[in-house]
């Protein structure tokens, strides 16, 4: 994982600081999101790990799936993906490029699991708390789990916060046995 991340990074850079040069972040999210979609495809990851094909014709058959989507600075750089038998590394490239972009947008997106639902006014008093907390515009995605018996796992990018009721005997019983 950690090699796909430090491959990938050099392409993502170079598409960020075109796209942000353009003004063009969200399409280029946009067509990121659905090559690495394609890519990802049974299909397509045989034309693309097919050694019988040129990177000329891996690229076009990238682009044809793209075709209304993708500009001229898009197909360039698909193409350069191709040559450099880089294609199946759109999935990381389009990951990255997110991060970067909310990092840029100063926004990010964060996952809670919580044992029950929570209410419309109770997820917007804990997304202002994170958005002031972390020092960015908050996009809160939450999902019930009611394995963690109570309280809350926050996830955002590399951060987890897991006050969870299962984590706590977790640890209290590890306090125990030790």
């Amino acid at each position: 994982m950690a090699e796909l991340n430090t491959v990938a990074r050099p392409y993502t850079k170079a598409a960020f600081e075109y796209a942000l040069e353009q003004g063009s972040l969200d399409q280029w999210s946009e067509v990121l999101a659905t090559a690495s979609a394609v890519a990802q495809d049974a299909t397509m990851k045989q034309v693309i790990g097919n050694p019988g094909l040129t990177s000329t014709q891996k690229a076009d058959a990238l682009i044809s799936v793209l075709e209304e989507n993708i500009d001229e600075g898009s197909k360039n750089f698909v193409s350069l993906l191709a040559e450099n038998q880089r294609l199946l590394l759109l999935p990381e490239i389009s990951a990255q490029f997110e991060q970067l972009k909310a990092n840029q947008q100063k926004s990010v997106a964060i996952d809670v699991t919580t044992a029950f639902d929570l209410d419309e006014q109770q997820q917007q008093k804990l997304a202002q708390a994170l958005g002031t907390k972390l020092g960015r515009e908050v996009s809160l995605t939450t999902q019930v789990d009611k394995s963690i018996l109570g309280g809350v796992v926050i996830r955002a990018d590399d951060l987890v916060i897991d006050g969870s009721v299962r984590a706590r005997i977790a640890k209290l019983a590890e306090a125990m046995n030790s």
